[in-house]
Formats: structure tokens, C-alpha cells, sequence
């Protein structure tokens, strides 16, 4: 593979533009190579003379005295001269000069090296500046979770006894572990731990105040641990129904402590994580750091190559003593940050603590590949065998089977919109993945778990033949069986059919890929307990698709109905009970009004109004199902009226906030004309047509008030097809929303996950309180 491929896809997808621009800079080595070849046409064994002549120097199997050296630096030297500018006591700012007559196009490409040295220098040191602050937070953290520890594990402890612990156990990432409670001091590995801690927290602080400052934070802290106690809270991160009820009551987000064995376990849970993201994130900062010095060597040799000059010697000794290139500070933390986590979160099992701060990437199964391609196959072939059964049977002509298939109808039309829905899911994490759109981090899956395309096509596949299995077992023991004493056994199938995918769907093992199953099962949940959840992007994420699958909720209605009041024993329809209707229209609202809650709590933690517009918008859109469903099922002209008009002002409202707000397009200044300034997918022609697409779906059901006289669609075959066609909206709604929302945190350089803490210092609030007066 071309190292151009190599780095781009080792890029961390929000940092792309923070990168060194290689292809930018490979462009620019054709344009020298264009040039060269137009001044100076060589024959190819003066070529090949001139590459040996440059490429002698670098043979390190000959022996060579100190003058040879001298000298080939002397010829090096007068290649470039790079000049090293000081903006201010910590930052530098590189300008290369030619000693030499250059081509211009050279001129170019080292003013587009230094921009890029300088680019890439700038990003690093600020994200390093920002993980030193990370450390200290962390370190007081740890100081509250010791004395927690010590105070829960031993809670008469007296007070010297105390202080001593902390004079000597605190101040540092590297904390000291009470795995005992008769544990009272450091011994000699823990206290050379904290030694190296202290000096390589000062090893790449270059501005003396800097250093001076965080060697006074962490002075500051270790005072005695009776005094920490009291000058610390629990986070409440309003994460349980309770803890927002409390919040609320009592008008405070944080609680005072408590000390029990719960609070410590809650806290220590919440370290856990905070230190695995912290990891990451120093991880991904030495990745970035690695591959872009690479970049720098991989370009500097193609310019040696093309240009037939010698300065890739010179400009690496500038790179490798940048900022970039020396500072070794994201290295250390690491080694830290692992003695930490296995001796303190892992009981020193490294194997384990490693599993957690590294999780293994998952690996595509050729098996998965199969097992999609075989049950492809097998839907294919049991569908045909379906419609040839019906078919040959002349189930929809006769007249003694016309009721038992509008039975069955959405008995089992509940498994195609799902089975839909699933498919459109595993294409968009195909056109997500080929785009390069971070939907792991987006979504919050744990790494090593999410699913892949190939993984979700299995799942659908593997579904559509079980249920169409069970359909043709089903229609043909129907047909076969009028008069057998087994009759009242066999509509029970779809049932049974049901509860066999609701115990997969909630198996506890781990199998069929239960943290997937899990994380949906909880995000459902905290759907169902709106607004009493704080609101994750996967949530509202999740009540957005809910909002297309109203049609399958209906059946789940339909269900219960057919099967709790015994309809199948019956030739009756359960449209003909009031209490039917009534919940026919409270489901179809249900989650609209998840999406309303969902936009009250947001609005009253962020305290942004354009929540409360989003909002209002599906207070509106209740209002149209609501007139829609009542027409549907009176058929009365003052109901069509109603439903026509707030069917119409709902379909432009949400039109606009699909392609405005949660697409991102339409945007007047623009450098892509009506689109946004960055693109995913590289033919523009795709938003326009989408945008169109997006339009007429949504005026489709227009129809279900209109009543236009479509021929061989009648009565629920129009009502599933259209939603159907939602659904098939909500698939292409669903890429380009992650793909405005990946973007968005491209432009803010956001690629971690923001981790609550579980402490908090009075004297921190006390600061933020002066900074507000």
C-alpha cells in the first residue's frame, strides 16, 4: 500500500485537518518535476549519475574519516537553511531559506512544509497543554478517592493517622492504592513511582511560571485528608431517574458526602472510566505525532528523489527537535496512566488492565461473510416460495380467507419494517465507514464492540428467514388444517414467532452480540423514561427512528389485541372496538412525545432556545397524527380539513429542519452553492437529489388524507407501503445527519467524549462564582 492511503487512514477522523497536508505536498513535488523536465531535459544515465552522486553519501557499510563527514554536511548545509523564530517563550515558528538558486516551485514547497511543521507543532502543543490540565484534575480526583477509600474502609480512623497517609500518599496521578485497610504508608516502589511522576511532569514544561503553577496545585493538595473530605462533593450527573428527581426537589446538582460503600463504588466506577478515556486520548496524541513525523521523512525522501537535492537530513534535525519531534511528555503520561489503572482498577493484573485501556479492534469473520451470503440466499428463495403459495392457493380471491389474512397481515408486516429498517442501518455503516464518518465515537459505542455492516446484514438476513419460515408454516398449516383438532394450536405460531425473538433480543449471555443488544435495550429505556435521563445523541438518535416505525408499534398493538381478548378464536376485527381506537392514536404519538420530553430536558441544561423550537415542532407534528388518525378512522370533511391543513404546516416545518438543521444544507454562503463548505460524499449532485428525495417522501402522506384512487393498493397495503417509504426517508435522513454531526466535530477538533468526574472542590465553584460576578 502507498503511504499517501497508509496515512490517510490512519487519521483520527476529527483531527483530519490537523494534519500534515501530504497529498498537498505531493502535488506540488509534480509541479518541481514538471519544471525540471522542461529546463533541463537529461538523458537517463546522467539522471541515474546524479541520484548515485546524492544517495553515496548515506552508505553507512564504509568507513569514512571525520573530514568526509564535515564535508558532507558542509554540501548539505548549503542546500536550506532553516530558521527557527520565537513568537513567545514556549512557541517557535519555522521559516526555510535556500542557500541556493531554487526553481520557484521549490520556493513553494518548503513554504508549504514550514506551514504545515508549524500547523502540525501548534495542534500538538495545544492538545499536550490541555492533557497536562487533564493530569492535574485527575491527580486532585485521585486524592478524593483515597480519602474516600480510606474513610468508607475505615471510618474511625483518627486523624493523625490520616494525615500521615495523605502527606505521603497524594499529589499525583499515581496515588497510592489502599487495596488494605490497615495500609498506611508508601513503600519504597510506590514512593520512587511518585519520584519519577514529579519529574516527568516537569520534563517538557518549558515556561518556569508553568511549572512553578502546577508544582503549587499539587503542594496545594496535600493537605490533610480531613480537610479534603470536607471540601468535597459527589458529582450528581443526573444519570437515574432518582438522582434528576433529587435534583429537582432539592435545587442542587451536587450532593454532599456520605461515606458508604455504594458512593464508593459509584465513584470508583466513574475514575474507571475517566481514566480509560484519558488513555485513549493520550494514545491517540502519540499516534498523531508518530505518523506525522513519518509524513515529514516519507515527503523530504520524495523530494530528494524528484528534485535531485540534498535537504532531507537538514529538515529532520528541525523536526525532530520541534516540539513535535522532542517532547516526550505524552509518553511518560502513558506509562503513568498504565502503572495507575492495573495496580489500582486492575488489582494488578496487567493482562486485564490492559484489556480495558487497549481493547482489540474487532476482526472481520469470514464466517460472517458466509452466513449473510446463505441466508441472502435462502430470504430469496422462501419469499418467491410465499408469493407461489398464495398465489397457487388463491388465498386473496377466496372469500372464507379474506378475514384470516387481514389477520395476518400485520402479524407479520411488524417483522418487515424492522427487517427494512435493519438493512438500511447496515448500508449507511458501509457508506458511513467509506466516507470515513466516525459513527462509533458519534453513537458512543465501547471500541472493539459496535457492529459492522456485515454484522447487521447477518442479523436482518438471519431474521427475514426465520419469519418467513414461520410465515409459510404458518399460512400453509392454516389452509391444510380447517377441520383439525390442532387448528387453535396453529395461530399461535406468529405469537410464539415473537416471543422467541423478544427472549434473543433480551438474552442476559453473552451471545448474538449482547453489548450491542444491551446498549440498544438501554438506550430504549432511557427513551421509554424521558425526560428523567440526561440526553446522549444515541438516545435521541434512537427516538428519531422511533418516529418512522410507528406503523410496527401498531402492530405490537394489533397483538396484543388479537392474542389478549382472544380475536383468533372470533371472526371479528379489532378496529371494532372503541378502546382499540383510542390507543391506535396514542401510539402513533407516543414517540413524538419522547422526542418533546427529550428536547424539554436539553432546553433546561443547555439552555438553548433552539430546543425549544425543536420542540414546538413536534408538538405540531402530534397535532397532525393526531387529526390524521381520527380522519382515518371517521372519514368525517371537518376532520379531513384539520388534518389536511396541520399535515401540511407540519411537513414544511419538518422539511425545513431536516435540510436546514440537521443536514446542514441551504447554507448562502457557502462555497458549494446551497450545500455547506464541507462534503462527505464527493458529487454534489447527491445533496440536491436527497434534498428532493426528502420532500417527496414527506408529502406522501398526503395521500392517506387525499384518498387518491390508486389501483391495487387498498386499505392497510397503502398505509404499509407508505410506511415503508418513511422508513426508507429515515435511512437516508440517518447518514446525512451523522454525517453534519461527524463534521461538526471535525470543525472543533472534538474526538473524545466528554467523561463526568466524580468529585467536585468547593473552592472551584467558589472560583467560578467570582468569575460570574
Amino acid at each position: 500500500m502507498k503511504f499517501g492511503k497508509e496515512f490517510k487512514q490512519q487519521k483520527v477522523p476529527e483531527w483530519i485537518e490537523a494534519y500534515m497536508d501530504y497529498n498537498g505536498l505531493k502535488r506540488i513535488l509534480h509541479e518541481i518535476k514538471q519544471s525540471k523536465l522542461q529546463e533541463e531535459p537529461q538523458t537517463p544515465s546522467r539522471i541515474s549519475q546524479q541520484r548515485l552522486s546524492l544517495y553515496r553519501p548515506f552508505s553507512g557499510l564504509n568507513v569514512r574519516s571525520s573530514s568526509d563527514d564535515e564535508s558532507t554536511d558542509d554540501v548539505e548545509d548549503q542546500v536550506i537553511a532553516v530558521e527557527t523564530v520565537r513568537q513567545d517563550d514556549t512557541r517557535e515558528v519555522y521559516n526555510t531559506n535556500f542557500l541556493m538558486s531554487p526553481r520557484q516551485s521549490e520556493v513553494t514547497f518548503f513554504e508549504k512544509l514550514d506551514e504545515e511543521l508549524n500547523k502540525v507543532n501548534t495542534f500538538y502543543r495545544d492538545k499536550v497543554e490541555e492533557v497536562i490540565e487533564e493530569a492535574t484534575s485527575i491527580n486532585k480526583q485521585m486524592n478524593a478517592l483515597i480519602a474516600l477509600r480510606i474513610k468508607v474502609e475505615q471510618p474511625d480512623i483518627n486523624k493523625c493517622h490520616i494525615q500521615r497517609i495523605i502527606s505521603t500518599d497524594s499529589g499525583s496521578i499515581e496515588s497510592s492504592n489502599i487495596n488494605s485497610p490497615s495500609r498506611v504508608s508508601l513503600d519504597e516502589e510506590q514512593q520512587s513511582e511518585m519520584n519519577d511522576w514529579n519529574q516527568m511532569r516537569s520534563s517538557c514544561v518549558t515556561n518556569p511560571s508553568e511549572n512553578r503553577h502546577i508544582d503549587s496545585k499539587s503542594d496545594k493538595h496535600k493537605s490533610d485528608l480531613l480537610d479534603v473530605l470536607d471540601r468535597v462533593k459527589i458529582n450528581n450527573t443526573l444519570e437515574s431517574p432518582m438522582s434528576t428527581i433529587r435534583s429537582v426537589l432539592n435545587d442542587s446538582k451536587d450532593k454532599d458526602l456520605r461515606f458508604k460503600k455504594e458512593e464508593l463504588k459509584e465513584a470508583e466506577g466513574r475514575m474507571k472510566v475517566v481514566f480509560i478515556e484519558f488513555y485513549r486520548k493520550l494514545h491517540l496524541l502519540k499516534h498523531y505525532s508518530y505518523v506525522n513525523i513519518l509524513a515529514f521523512s516519507k515527503i523530504m525522501k520524495k523530494y530528494e528523489k524528484i528534485a535531485i537535492r540534498r535537504a532531507a537530513r537538514s529538515y529532520m534535525k528541525i523536526v525532530d527537535d520541534s516540539y513535535i519531534g522532542s517532547c516526550d511528555e505524552v509518553t511518560l503520561l502513558l506509562d503513568r496512566v498504565e502503572g495507575t489503572f492495573i495496580k489500582y482498577f486492575a488489582n494488578s493484573n496487567r493482562r486485564e488492565g490492559m484489556k480495558l485501556l487497549r481493547p482489540k479492534r474487532k476482526k472481520e469473520k469470514h464466517r460472517v461473510t458466509f452466513f449473510s451470503g446463505f441466508f441472502s440466499g435462502c430470504s430469496i428463495a422462501l419469499l418467491i416460495a410465499a408469493i407461489l403459495l398464495i398465489q397457487a392457493r388463491k388465498v386473496m380471491s377466496k372469500q372464507e380467507h379474506t378475514m384470516y389474512m387481514e389477520n395476518v397481515f400485520p402479524l407479520y408486516s411488524l417483522y418487515a419494517y424492522i427487517i427494512l429498517h435493519m438493512l438500511l442501518y447496515a448500508a449507511n455503516i458501509y457508506f458511513w465507514k467509506r466516507c470515513r464518518i466516525n459513527y462509533p465515537f458519534i453513537f458512543g459505542f465501547k471500541q472493539g464492540t459496535e457492529l459492522s455492516y456485515q454484522d447487521v446484514f447477518l442479523v436482518s438476513t438471519g431474521v427475514t428467514v426465520v419469519t418467513l419460515s414461520t410465515f409459510l408454516l404458518h399460512v400453509h398449516m392454516k389452509l391444510d388444517s380447517v377441520h383439525s383438532i390442532y387448528e387453535k394450536y396453529v395461530e399461535l405460531i406468529p405469537l410464539i414467532l415473537l416471543i422467541l425473538l423478544l427472549l434473543i433480543f433480551f438474552c442476559p449471555f453473552n451471545i448474538l452480540y449482547k453489548s450491542s443488544r444491551f446498549f440498544l435495550i438501554k438506550s430504549l429505556f432511557h427513551c421509554i423514561c424521558a425526560p428523567l435521563y440526561k440526553v446522549s445523541l444515541a438516545d435521541f438518535f434512537l427516538a428519531d427512528q422511533l418516529t418512522s416505525q410507528i406503523q410496527a408499534m401498531r402492530c405490537l398493538e394489533f397483538y396484543i389485541c388479537y392474542y389478549g381478548m382472544r380475536w383468533y378464536q372470533k371472526e371479528q376485527k379489532c378496529h371494532t372496538m372503541d378502546l382499540y381506537n383510542v390507543f391506535y392514536i396514542i401510539v402513533a404519538i407516543i414517540p413524538y412525545w419522547i422526542r418533546f420530553l427529550q428536547c424539554v430536558r436539553r432546553l433546561v441544561e443547555e439552555k438553548d432556545w433552539v430546543h425549544l423550537i425543536n420542540g414546538s415542532r413536534y408538538l405540531l407534528t402530534i397535532i397532525a397524527v393526531v387529526f390524521r388518525t381520527v380522519f382515518e378512522l371517521k372519514m368525517k370533511k371537518t376532520w379531513k380539513v384539520l388534518a389536511l391543513m396541520t399535515s401540511i404546516a407540519s411537513i414544511m416545518f419538518n422539511t425545513y429542519w431536516d435540510i436546514v438543521v440537521d443536514w446542514g444544507l441551504l447554507q448562502r454562503k457557502s462555497n458549494n452553492l446551497f450545500l455547506r463548505d464541507k462534503l462527505s460524499v464527493r458529487h454534489t449532485s447527491v445533496y440536491f437529489v436527497v434534498m428532493v428525495l426528502d420532500v417527496m417522501l414527506r408529502l406522501t402522506w398526503l395521500q392517506l388524507i387525499l384518498k387518491f384512487n390508486l389501483h391495487y393498493l387498498k386499505g392497510t397495503a397503502i398505509s404499509s407501503l407508505f410506511s415503508c417509504l418513511e422508513i426508507f426517508r429515515r435511512g437516508v435522513w440517518m447518514f446525512f445527519r451523522l454525517e453534519n454531526e461527524h463534521l461538526n466535530n471535525v470543525g472543533k477538533y472534538r474526538a473524545f467524549k466528554s467523561v463526568p468526574l466524580p468529585f467536585s472542590y468547593y473552592e472551584e465553584e467558589d472560583e467560578e462564582d467570582d468569575k460570574d460576578d
